[in-house]
């Protein structure tokens, strides 16, 4: 990651604690860092969707369970869940304190620790480029690439030294893509809302 990205501050909470739409807005660019076996492995945010609570059916927060209770806590800790017996996928719990709310990391563009990265989704060889986003263009590549399991569920991504996200680089307003989430349950105006964000230069450099 570039030096300032580097030096640059933790998120705090204040950042997490609004409307997951604008958290989910304002995550491209961020950089999520991961420390896994004291190696760091890192990269800018690039695709993020928005889950909200009963007013979205898409939203594991639709009906309150064991599972999506995390999303009615404090902002700022990480939701991991596991999916179709395969694939864990990265959360970061937003709004206030028990209105439930979450942003779905989607796809990274790794910039430190790629070897590691593509050691851990099981391939043979590194990417040709340092932007290469086919390591963590999905939110399960994202996990398997950064080590991500349910043992990472209910971080505190502010005050982690394992997992948190720091301030990244500005990305221009009209660089950002807002469409329809991908996959998602209920009606057709559930699935019409553009809750799904993409930082599109890094997708076509990717």
């Amino acid at each position: 990651m570039a030096s300032e990205a580097r030096a640059g501050a933790t998120l705090s909470r204040s950042f997490y604690a609004r409307d997951s739409v604008t958290v989910a807005r304002a995550m491209l660019g961020q950089g999520l860092v991961r420390v896994l076996n004291g190696v760091r492995l890192a990269g800018w945010i690039a695709e993020t969707e928005a889950y909200a609570g009963p007013d979205d059916p898409a939203s594991h927060a639709y009906r309150r369970t064991p599972r999506s209770s995390i999303m009615y806590g404090q902002p700022g800790y990480a939701y991991v869940y596991f999916i179709y017996g395969t694939h864990h996928c990265l959360n970061a719990v937003t709004d206030a304190d028990g209105v439930p709310g979450a942003v779905l990391i989607r796809a990274l563009i790794p910039q430190e620790g790629l070897g590691l990265m593509w050691q851990n989704r099981g391939l043979s060889s590194l990417p040709v480029t340092r932007t290469e986003r086919g390591i963590a263009d999905g939110p399960g590549k994202l996990c398997q690439a950064l080590g991500i399991t349910m043992s990472e569920n209910g971080l505190d991504l502010t005050e982690s030294a394992q997992l948190f996200i720091e301030a990244g680089v500005a990305v221009p307003a009209d660089e950002i893509e807002a469409t329809p989430r991908i996959g998602v349950r209920g009606d057709a105006e559930t699935r019409a809302r553009p809750w799904r964000f993409v930082w599109s230069p890094a997708s076509r450099r990717c």
